[in-house]
């Protein structure tokens, strides 16, 4: 009997064991998992969610998130107005869900911040542009690699050319 129940402790102890260390195994995968998840993915997972985006050092832009890539934020700030921020500018989004969206497909992958960009300029689309401290009013006229050219409505003949690396937001409607 005694041997029987010391074998039974020594089972024990090791089920007890490798429980432990399958705990500690999947905590580790699961971190890991968390580390590798993106904003962007995040923000794909939400959409459809009320969201808030601080841009710049204050500037909150609240509404229903209608679409997300891994560049940019589509966020429906009313019925009839849009804001489009680069994830680059978002300094902190709340609202997300907790989960992550699957990897972007290879057509998704490539809808970049341009892409949406090209799409306000061929509609000819008058566009609110907030890039560093400058908020400007016009039309986009061309969409390189790296800027966009506004002509503004009422202003400078030349218009401006915004660094893509300062846009906050662009809104239409």
């Amino acid at each position: 009997m005694r041997w029987e129940s010391l074998f039974a402790d020594m089972e024990a102890q090791l089920a007890a064991g490798r429980l432990a260390d399958v705990r500690a195994d999947v905590a580790e995968l699961a971190r890991a998992e968390r580390a590798s998840v993106t904003l962007g993915a995040r923000a794909r997972a939400s959409v459809g969610r009320p969201v808030r985006v601080l841009v710049g050092s204050a500037d909150v832009i609240e509404g229903q998130l209608i679409d997300a890539a891994p560049e940019w934020l589509l966020v429906a700030t009313s019925p009839v107005r849009r804001a489009l921020v680069p994830l680059t500018a978002a300094a902190a989004v709340g609202g997300l869900a907790a989960h992550a969206a699957p990897a972007a497909g290879a057509v998704e992958s490539r809808l970049g911040l341009g892409h949406v960009l090209r799409a306000l300029a061929r509609d000819r689309a008058v566009v609110r542009v907030r890039a560093g401290s400058a908020d400007l009013t016009g039309r986009i006229e061309r969409v390189g690699a790296d800027h966009l050219d506004l002509a503004e409505i009422g202003g400078a003949r030349s218009g401006w050319s915004v660094a893509f690396a300062t846009l906050r937001a662009v809104q239409t409607g």
